[in-house]
């Protein structure tokens, strides 16, 4: 089984295309998930990208994707140290790639800024890896 790390934007993508996770992958992710997904939902709300009847059912559709959250003092510190390591501003990057350092075989994002930036810790990964076997 590969387990892949996935952030916010691409949680969304993957309800908001019905991508179909290949039943031979596990996706990891920090607790606050499903929370800044919910943030990236309010903003399309508030920006009239989406009504907010449509950012609910995304959300709906988001509580329904299996992943398997962490949060514990070992993710923390060692996201602590790699925001120390390579100089980011907070931890919220960092988190994602801790958790693929520990936990994943690549972290999987839809925004290219954060992709190479993670690049330099961890093996990132394009969306399409979900979906093959």
């Amino acid at each position: 089984m590969a387990r892949f790390v996935i952030d916010p934007p691409t949680l969304l993508r993957l309800v908001d295309e019905e991508v179909v996770v290949h039943s031979a992958h596990q996706l990891v992710a920090p607790n606050s998930i499903r929370s800044d997904a919910m943030q990236l939902l309010l903003a399309d709300v508030r920006w009239g990208q989406r009504s907010a009847i449509d950012a609910l059912a995304a959300h709906d559709r988001m509580t329904g994707v299996r992943i398997r959250l962490l949060g514990d003092r070992v993710s923390r510190a060692v996201a602590w140290q790699i925001a120390l390591e390579q100089g980011w501003e907070t931890l919220r990057d960092a988190e994602y790639a801790a958790i693929t350092r520990l936990q994943a075989d690549a972290f999987v994002t839809i925004d290219a800024r954060l992709a190479a930036k993670v690049a330099t810790v961890v093996r990132a990964a394009p969306l399409e890896v979900l979906i093959a076997a």
